[in-house]
């Protein structure tokens, strides 16, 4: 549907999918991520570009428009991480700034029982609801048994703070699932508080987990491209 009216460049960083990582070596994180994308962005000569992330994927597209803004002409957040600091410092904050790790840590151990199927249905249904696991289709589960080893590697997610969001000097849109968890509507809602004046108002997709573009994908294409109109 994006690629009806855009050209459309879904990027696979470096070590995901297509190629099978082991989790060693060092040039894995969200800034090389980011400063690879951009990089990329500036090889294809594409300008300014829609940048949309989703997950880890949107602490990459933050850092990009934090530390390379020219090449982002809109930024579209999808469930993102990398907005924990925006959360206040409250118990209850701190125990949702605190759930992706706890995930992490738990998926990191049960890779290690041997049953990578079981290890990454139990995070699947951590992240988006019970019995998404089965809902899935081969593919894509196979492109998570490919990319095990990209969602236990212990690394910073580059938070970043309101004073970095309010140099932003092009629209933000954020999205959560009617049905994803709670940190990421914390976060979106954050956002929104820290620039009202660039970051629109988060819109929730209905009857949708984290996964939101595939539970409900007429919705979430109707939200993203009513964004862009005109753009």
């Amino acid at each position: 549907m994006f690629a009806e009216q855009y050209r459309v460049i879904a990027v696979s960083l470096r070590h995901y999918f297509p190629e099978p990582w082991d989790g060693h070596g060092d040039d894995f994180s969200i800034l090389q991520h980011a400063d690879d994308l951009a990089e990329f962005t500036k090889k294809l000569d594409l300008g300014s570009v829609h940048l949309l992330g989703h997950s880890r994927g949107g602490a990459v597209a933050l850092n990009v428009a934090a530390r390379q803004p020219e090449v982002v002409r809109t930024l579209i957040l999808v469930d993102t991480s990398g907005l924990e600091a925006l959360l206040p410092d409250t118990p209850e904050a701190r125990a949702l700034s605190a759930e992706t790790q706890r995930m992490v840590d738990r998926l990191a151990v049960d890779l290690a029982k041997g049953d990578r199927e079981a290890a990454l249905r139990t995070y699947v249904e951590a992240v988006a609801g019970p019995g998404r696991w089965e809902l899935m289709r081969p593919d894509w589960k196979q492109i998570l048994f490919d990319n095990a080893a990209t969602a236990i590697r212990p690394e910073e997610r580059a938070s970043l703070s309101c004073e970095a969001i309010r140099k932003f000097q092009f629209p933000v849109l954020p999205l959560t699932g009617e049905q994803s968890p709670k940190r990421y509507g914390e976060m979106a809602r954050a956002i929104r508080r820290c620039a009202s004046e660039n970051v629109r108002e988060p819109i929730v997709i209905p009857n949708a987990s984290h996964a939101m573009n595939r539970n409900n994908p007429q919705a979430f294409n109707r939200a993203v491209l009513g964004f862009l109109s005109g753009r």
